[in-house]
């Protein structure tokens, strides 16, 4: 009985260990922002998935240089959420939205 307690703890501590490592964008971490182009001027509301950290700051950094990579500057990331959040998100968005 001890042995069939401890192997169930060790299995419960491993699974729980490795929920804990998964990264953000795994467990679907995602931005809506709004951001602009020059020249002439556009603006628009989009929705990115992110790879990295899923809070704010990070979401800033990352939403931030990907758009500069498509000639966009960031004016501001509205927040960030899980995959619960997309629909709602979708119309609003349009081709912007998973685009970058």
């Amino acid at each position: 009985m001890k042995q069939i307690l401890l192997s169930l703890a060790l299995v419960t501590g491993l699974a729980a260990a490795a929920v804990s490592a998964v990264p953000a964008s795994a467990a679907g971490c995602f931005a809506d922002y709004k951001a602009k182009r020059d020249n002439p001027l556009k603006l628009h509301y989009g929705v990115m998935q992110l790879n990295g950290g899923c809070d704010r700051q990070s979401a800033r950094a990352e939403v931030s240089a990907r758009l500069q990579q498509n000639g966009w500057t960031l004016l501001n990331v509205m927040s960030v959420f899980g995959p619960e959040g997309l629909e709602g998100r979708k119309a609003n968005a349009g081709r912007f939205y998973l685009r970058f």
